[in-house]
């Protein structure tokens, strides 16, 4: 039965060769591991763009301030560029989903590497929420050095923000623990 199994296998491939065909060059558990994250980031940010829109009036913030300050951030990246753009609200929506669902894809293409243990449905949302941290230091901190906040105002924001990505790593944690195998 093996001889059998080895001769389909060892005859695929000699087929592959002679029809030019080549091996693909992503394996598929990859892929399944990217659109997890995708998926992931996708439900995380969504789910903590409905808490900060929910939270943010209580605390005495506009509910849209973060996003005016992700779009602020980015037109000041893009003006260094020499390419002029509005900021706000609009942009800042973009560049908060695109992150979003970037940081996830990478969050499912890092855990699906068997060989760093990092698979664990157990562990997973620690995971979640150390990634998001770790992953996030350098873009939190492009706001307050393009925005030239005062020091309370990167206080608050690193604050706020840090709570808010713990959420977002949970949530893609969680997401991407129950989509993939």
């Amino acid at each position: 039965m093996q001889a059998i199994r080895f001769s389909r296998r060892l005859g695929g491939e000699l087929h592959m060769a002679r029809s030019g065909a080549k091996r693909p060059a992503i394996d598929a558990a990859l892929v399944k591991a990217i659109a997890a994250g995708l998926l992931g980031g996708l439900v995380a940010t969504v789910v903590l763009d409905v808490i900060v829109v929910g939270l943010f009036p209580f605390i005495g913030m506009p509910a849209d301030s973060s996003f005016s300050v992700i779009g602020d951030t980015a037109a000041e990246f893009f003006s260094m560029l020499d390419i002029e753009m509005a900021g706000g609200v609009p942009l800042g929506l973009l560049v908060h989903y695109l992150t979003g669902l970037s940081l996830g894809g990478l969050f499912g293409a890092v855990r699906s590497w068997r060989g760093l243990g990092l698979d664990s449905k157990k562990n997973g949302v620690g995971q979640g929420i150390l990634y998001t941290e770790v992953i996030s230091i350098p873009i939190l901190a492009t706001a307050p050095i393009m925005l030239q906040m005062s020091a309370p105002g990167a206080a608050q924001w690193f604050g706020v923000v840090f709570v808010m990505h713990g959420v977002y790593g949970s949530v893609l944690a969680f997401v991407v623990s129950r989509l993939q195998v």
